[in-house]
């Protein structure tokens, strides 16, 4: 996905969704050139800045035990984004849409990058401005979810595109608190460790 589609998903997101779906990306192309790199970010931040800006927030890790928090977590993002297609997928079923894979993929694939991209904020050592650029991030992502929806499922009635938005934000959420847990657990397990 080029960075002028990504302005216009983040600008003017009806345009921007229009071009990505004609674009017609394959699966492994947005795949490898969108969601990895991008699903680097977090883990990245875990490694490199936990030790120097968490301070009481994350306990003390050693180097070694928060490459394997990273590795973990971006194993587990890499992962969601094609689970999170397949459920997409069934829950267009809702609003009488029948999407193929490839599209379910699409807006699973786009619809989190600003929660991808938050972390590279969180380098300023300001909780105020780090809260506000998080709250910024999950409102982009609601919006890229509003708006990819009609887009990508190809559904023209008003409200079934807004009883599948209520269902993928439900989806969405529940993924992403998984995600939260899921890095709280590997965090608490590998402070166990000895490495």
């Amino acid at each position: 996905m080029s960075l002028l589609n990504l302005f216009w998903l983040f600008f003017v997101p009806t345009k921007g969704w229009r071009h990505l779906m004609q674009a017609k990306y394959s699966m492994h192309r947005l795949y490898l050139l969108h969601v990895v790199p991008l699903s680097l970010i977090p883990p990245l931040f875990i490694y490199f800045a936990a030790g120097n800006y968490a301070g009481d927030l994350l306990p003390v890790l050693s180097k070694a035990q928060l490459f394997l928090v990273a590795v973990i977590l971006f194993i587990v993002e890499l992962v969601a984004v094609p689970l999170m297609g397949l459920i997409l997928r069934q829950l267009a079923e809702v609003a009488d849409s029948h999407p193929n894979y490839h599209d379910a993929f699409t807006l699973a694939a786009v619809a989190p990058t600003p929660l991808w991209l938050v972390p590279i904020v969180f380098l300023i050592p300001d909780m105020l401005v780090n809260l506000v650029a998080l709250t910024m991030a999950l409102m982009a992502t609601v919006g890229f979810i509003y708006y990819g929806i009609p887009a990508v499922f190809r559904i023209k009635e008003r409200g079934h595109a807004m009883l599948l938005f209520g269902a993928v934000l439900t989806a969405g959420v529940i993924a992403w608190v998984f995600l939260m847990v899921a890095t709280l657990v590997v965090l608490g397990s590998v402070q166990n460790l000895k490495i």
